[in-house]
């Protein structure tokens, strides 16, 4: 579930994935037998120099691969990515109701650091955002 109202063009996301070339904060395309299944990415988080440690983490990965454990690696993967990047900590913003979103993160040791409730409304839901945090010292 993302906070997009309307769908997005690959033009609307262009100036995202330009900046995402950044050694520091790419995109990795998740794949299953040359099957594009999903992506993530790092994200600059905050924009202030004394935030460059850490990161926020994207992952969307198609529904049909759901108990397949592709969550779990994508962040295990992620996870030996930090330190070649200078990063000690991942940020998520997860809405509170995405049951497995939550779930996953929670399963890979990751914390609620904070909560805004009913800051999104789609399709007549008031949504909260968990924001869940993890150190990788």
């Amino acid at each position: 579930m993302t906070a997009d109202l309307a769908p997005i063009s690959v033009s609307d996301r262009k100036k995202w994935f330009d900046a995402s070339s950044h050694e520091k904060y790419p995109i990795w395309i998740i794949a299953d037998d040359d099957q594009v299944i999903g992506w993530c990415s790092l994200g600059a988080f905050y924009g202030r120099a004394a935030y460059q440690h850490t990161a926020e983490i994207s992952i969307y990965i198609d529904e049909t691969t759901r108990g397949k454990h592709v969550g779990t690696q994508t962040i295990q993967f992620l996870a030996t990515q930090l330190k070649q990047r200078d990063l000690q900590n991942i940020v998520a913003y997860v809405f509170r109701q995405n049951t497995p979103s939550m779930t996953l993160f929670k399963k890979q040791g990751f914390e609620q650091w904070g909560l805004l409730p009913k800051v999104a409304k789609i399709d007549s839901r008031h949504l909260d955002l968990a924001i869940l945090g993890k150190h990788f010292d």
